[in-house]
């Protein structure tokens, strides 16, 4: 099919080139012959066909007009054998001809070859330039793939396949080199993938160990603008004339306390601020969030993106098992949980689609839930106040930091809440064992003063205010003794702690006023009445020292409308404000004073018991020493020693203690009268015992402690008296003839009590007759004692029915 359409397609050329070879003239046959060899191959043997076909053609019509013309062709025959000779002399010189023009070709036809082969090269070489021409942006643009490739130019690179698919490829897609490059597309698009993701894995795996680096610096960041806010506000409050609490309030160095930076500078000299995008280079995700986006597999990369940050967001969110030991444990969970929320905050702002607001509230709603459950349980194990208070701006440091970032931190700040009450209970713990340790080392005596510079040193401690101490001349004592300065400067510096926590909360000045009052009243009220309760009840605590703590909390008591003054200084919030909360020391010091002075008249009957216990009574002695035991009057000059002490009581401790130690001085003799192993005692005994009582009363009546007013000590002795003034007087008949009577003599003699002394002073053994020298001088008063037993019983037992 191919040979037949070529033939028809050169079948009127040869016939226009014989036309021309018989229509022109011989000097144009040349070039009409040369047409035939730059045709076509095999076009000349073609020609040559037809050449001879039409040589044939013109043989049959010269045959046919030779037969129509015979006799011209016979007359045509003799001419041409007339012209033989002529003729074959002109073949020979033709052919001589021929030959000589043959020989002169040779050379043209060798040229003339060689010019037609260069112009079929020159033909190839032109065809060739123009397919390379075609190709070669294709190769350009392969090799740019490749380079970018190799270079991690992978965005580029997809790009670049996307011009080849669409631009280049249609061009030359019938070439196998095309078609190899088309092939291998697909696996650069799926190794551009798995690179990107690669790298992206990389990337993630890179912020995850350095998100505490990240954290750090965007806390300190915060930090630093804070304490920059505080300075401002600081100077525009001095410039014009305002007060706030945190500042000209509180001394200078109790000021730098509390703007002491949580995170130190690694280099004082760096003034480059530093951002999350010169900590974290970001290229990764964005290069492999263009490729997916651009291999329309975006979602893919989103989901594993989203998926991968939850998993180390639930690491980041894990604590170490000993992080409440250290703030550095806590430190390094807040910072990788901040530099996480950096990141992606970056990422939201950064990206479009990648993360989303909905996505970072998510997260971040089930971080904080974490984050409050963590910190919840490891402050609870913290004892330390200042591991607390340095937790606390830990917390406002990365609470401050994430607000930044347009997170919401309330729930925080309720946290902080919880952790302030954790810390005032571990200030509570602290200061009780301050509060220990100055009642430790107090001496419990008045605080001497030798000079002026002495008073002025210890006034400046405490509020001591006393016209008739600073009246007298020096050297001098002050009541208190040293606990009390020592307590009211803890007292202060628990208030500045407190104070310490209530800072950066976002608190109005009343809300802080009141949180300090309030913890302040729990120190008073629990810890420092605690601490003194335990004091009183120590047994080296003796009644000396039991006075000098009732003095110490009568000054104390005094002290806190000082107090409240230094709260009100700091916090600005007056007194008379209708929220405000009182302190209440008043009530604290009075329940401690109240427990001194029980404690007084305890440990004073104790050391009564102590003497009457030194007692050596010869109960059948016959005659008494004819002065007091020795005992006794050991007992009153003790006595008399310790109510000289008391002068520096209130005036009703002191007499309450007086009749305290008076009433259970009678209640000890009685009972040592009554009691049951007591069997016999003598009228010399009792006479004895009657001279201690007279001493007794004498001590009543010497008034140890001024106030009581006529008798009213001596009435603690009453029932003694009445009991040993019927024995010794042996007035029975008045006894028993007035009992029962309001204005009887012996009103506070008890039958039942006369009964027991009696009975022991009635002979029951010949061995120890106590009233033997009476039944030989007078008989009758033996029997008088049978009778008075008899009627006392008949009494006694007639009380027991009647009851």
């Amino acid at each position: 099919m191919a040979e037949s359409g070529e033939g028809l397609g050169t079948v009127p050329e040869h016939e226009r080139i014989l036309q021309e070879i018989q229509s022109t003239d011989t000097a144009c046959v040349g070039p009409t012959l040369r047409s035939v060899y730059d045709d076509q191959p095999n076009a000349h043997k073609k020609f040559m066909e037809k050449l001879d076909a039409c040589i044939r053609n013109h043989d049959k019509e010269i045959e046919k007009m030779c037969n129509f013309h015979h006799q011209g062709f016979v007359d045509a025959i003799t001419e041409l054998l007339k012209v033989r000779t002529d003729a074959e002399k002109l073949k020979v010189q033709v052919t001589d001809t021929n030959r000589r023009f043959q020989d002169a070709g040779k050379e043209v036809i060798v040229q003339t070859e060689d010019i037609i082969r260069c112009r079929i090269q020159q033909r190839n070489i032109t065809t060739v330039i123009e397919k390379l021409q075609l190709c070669l942006p294709v190769l350009e643009m392969y090799s740019k793939l490749k380079e970018q490739m190799s270079a991690k130019r992978y965005y580029s690179a997809l790009k670049t396949m996307e011009q080849l698919e669409n631009v280049y490829f249609p061009r030359v897609s019938q070439y196998r080199f095309c078609q190899l490059m088309i092939e291998n597309l697909p696996k650069l698009r799926e190794d551009i993938k798995e690179i990107s993701m690669s790298d992206l894995k990389d990337f993630l795996e890179s912020i995850r160990k350095h998100s505490d680096k990240i954290g750090g610096t965007a806390m300190k960041q915060a930090q630093q603008q804070k304490l920059f806010s505080v300075i401002l506000q600081k100077q525009n409050n001095v410039k014009f004339g305002k007060t706030i609490y945190i500042n000209d309030r509180i001394p200078e160095e109790r000021n730098e306390i509390v703007l002491k930076p949580v995170f130190e500078e690694e280099d004082e000299n760096e003034e480059e601020v530093l951002t999350v995008q010169d900590l974290v280079d970001f290229s990764p995700v964005y290069r492999c969030l263009h490729i997916y986006s651009v291999l329309g597999d975006e979602e893919t990369f989103e989901n594993y993106y989203r998926k991968q940050r939850k998993k180390q967001a639930r690491l980041v969110l894990q604590p170490q098992s000993n992080m409440h030991e250290t703030v550095d444990g806590y430190r390094r969970y807040f910072t990788q949980i901040v530099g996480f929320f950096v990141v992606e905050d970056h990422i939201l702002h950064v990206t479009q689609g990648l993360v989303t607001r909905a996505y970072t509230d998510e997260l971040w709603n089930m971080a904080l839930s974490k984050i409050i459950a963590v910190l919840r349980a490891h402050s609870s194990y913290c004892t330390d106040p200042d591991l607390v208070l340095e937790l606390k701006n830990l917390i406002v440091i990365f609470a401050d930091t994430l607000q930044g970032y347009g997170f919401p931190v309330n729930r925080l700040f309720d946290l902080l809440f919880e952790i302030r009450d954790q810390y005032n209970e571990t200030l509570l713990k602290k200061w009780a064992g301050v509060f220990r340790d100055i009642f430790e080392e107090d001496n419990y005596s008045p605080i001497p003063i030798v000079n002026e510079e002495e008073y002025k040193t210890v006034i400046s401690k405490f509020p001591f205010q006393d016209p008739d101490v600073e009246k007298q001349s020096f050297p001098k004592k002050l009541p208190m003794s040293q606990s009390v300065p020592h307590i009211y400067i803890q007292v202060k510096e628990f208030i500045y702690a407190s104070l310490k926590f209530s800072e950066s909360l976002h608190r109005s000045s009343t809300e802080v006023d009141d949180m300090l009052r309030k913890s302040t009243n729990l120190l008073l009220t629990r810890t420092l009445s605690s601490c003194l309760l335990n004091l009183i009840k120590k047994p080296h605590i003796g009644l000396t020292e039991l006075v000098q703590i009732i003095i110490n909390t009568t000054h104390l008591e005094q002290a806190c409308k000082y107090l409240e003054d230094f709260i009100t200084n700091i916090t600005n919030i007056s007194q008379e404000t209708v929220h405000t909360t009182r302190l209440y020391g008043l009530s604290t010091f009075k329940d401690a004073r109240h427990a001194a002075e029980g404690e007084i008249y305890t440990k004073l009957n104790q050391k009564i018991d102590e003497f009457v216990q030194l007692a050596d009574y010869d109960w059948t002695m016959s005659e008494p020493d004819g002065r007091a035991s020795g005992y006794l009057m050991d007992l009153i000059n003790f006595l008399r020693s310790i109510f000289q002490v008391f002068t520096h009581l209130p005036g009703k401790v002191a007499q309450t203690a007086c009749m305290s130690a008076c009433q259970h001085l009678s209640t000890s003799l009685m009972q040592m009268l009554l009691d049951s192993e007591l069997k016999q005692i003598s009228m010399g005994a009792v006479q004895q015992f009657n001279l201690d009582v007279i001493q007794c009363e004498l001590f009543a009546s010497s008034e140890p402690v001024p106030g009581f007013q006529g008798d009213t000590l001596q009435l603690a002795f009453i029932d003694l008296r009445q009991l040993l003034d019927l024995f010794m007087v042996w007035d029975w008949s008045t006894y028993l003839a007035d009992y029962g009577q309001p204005a009887s003599k012996y009103l506070r003699v008890n039958p039942n009590t006369a009964l027991t002394l009696l009975e022991k002073m009635k002979d029951t053994s010949k061995k120890n007759n106590i009233f033997a020298q009476f039944r030989k001088n007078d008989r009758d008063k033996q029997k008088l004692i049978e009778t008075v037993v008899k009627q006392l019983r008949s009494l006694v037992n007639g009380m027991s029915q009647h009851t």
